[in-house]
């Protein structure tokens, strides 16, 4: 059975076909990104594995585990024949590279496929992603009041190839209370900082535009090493009306529920004191969502002021850029 090293296998990443083989609930938390999840063991069957292991033997494991696996090798090997793996070498991994990852490997080596074992498993990927937070970056950061359209403008340059990573696309959270409407569930604090690491190291010798964040996105957290080169990054402030703002936070949430709505709101009581929590919502229950609206954007944009400094000293270079010319910057 041939090893590869985690580096080897990311450097050239676009050969390789992931197969992770761990139980469904480990693939769930987190795992490496675009890998099939191709099970070995239910997460009852581990469970039933790890029990005879502990209270009896590991020869009696391994032989129940065998009982397992046997039964599912034609529908593993017919899975991985419907997918489409082109010609790439397959590159299989469970979590430290062990029996499952080497039980899988040897059964897809003998039917045909090029078959390659991940050495140290999901646990070396892991510790090569937590090591790219602490990685030297250069980031370009776009900056604006809530409402500028800041996304959308960095979605439009990456459409065109430039190095944008779009770390409210990868929480699946738009940063504000409403952020989390319409959108799937966040996925994991780990797999998180897995798509992250893996977008770090894409264009990590290239110029790399981030939207200004605060250190937290909906429930998941920048990690800290990222977090602290984006605050000392050039700043590129786009300057758009209060009212075409609040605008487009109508367009973008002034649909929704109305008790969803409310649920937001009290949701961040806390930090907008109870007079103002008050007036927003005795704003929505009388149906007046843009005066609702308009009075959290005022909120935000103090948060934000005092966020950026705005107006006071700053320890990093931040550029003004008038709505109309905010695509000039990304062809300096």
């Amino acid at each position: 059975m041939e090893y590869l090293d985690i580096d080897q296998l990311l450097i050239d990443q676009g050969r390789y076909f992931w197969i992770d083989v761990r139980s469904p609930k480990e693939y769930e938390h987190a795992h490496i990104p675009n890998a099939l999840s191709l099970p070995i063991f239910s997460d009852e069957e581990r469970h039933i594995i790890g029990t005879l292991y502990k209270q009896e033997s590991r020869e009696k494991a391994i032989s129940k585990g065998l009982d397992f696996f046997g039964l599912k090798m034609s529908n593993f090997v017919e899975i991985v024949k419907n997918t489409n793996v082109e010609k790439k070498t397959l590159a299989v991994y469970c979590w430290r590279g062990g029996m499952r990852s080497r039980a899988m490997a040897w059964l897809l080596d003998f039917y045909g496929f090029e078959v390659k074992v991940v050495k140290g498993g999901y646990k070396a990927f892991r510790n090569w992603a937590l090591a790219r937070f602490d990685d030297k970056y250069t980031f370009k950061i776009l900056g604006g009041y809530t409402g500028s359209g800041k996304t959308e403008i960095l979605n439009s340059q990456q459409e065109l190839g430039l190095p944008v990573i779009d770390l409210e696309g990868l929480a699946r959270h738009k940063g504000s209370t409403f952020g989390g409407l319409g959108l799937a569930p966040q996925p994991s604090q780990e797999m998180f900082e897995n798509m992250l690491s893996l977008m770090l190291f894409r264009f990590k010798n290239q110029p790399i535009w981030l939207e200004d964040e605060s250190s937290r996105i909906g429930a998941l957290s920048i990690p800290k090493g990222i977090r602290e080169q984006m605050i000392q990054a050039p700043l590129y402030f786009i300057q758009i009306s209060f009212e075409d703002r609040l605008h487009r936070i109508m367009e973008d949430y002034g649909g929704f529920e109305l008790d969803d709505l409310i649920a937001s709101v009290l949701r961040i009581q806390r930090k907008l004191g109870g007079l103002l929590t008050h007036q927003i919502i005795e704003h929505m229950n009388n149906k007046q969502i843009r005066e609702a609206f308009s009075l959290l954007l005022g909120h935000y944009d103090n948060l934000y002021k005092k966020g950026i400094h705005y107006g006071k000293p700053l320890e990093r270079p931040v550029f003004m850029v008038d709505i109309g010319e905010e695509l000039d910057i990304f062809k300096k």
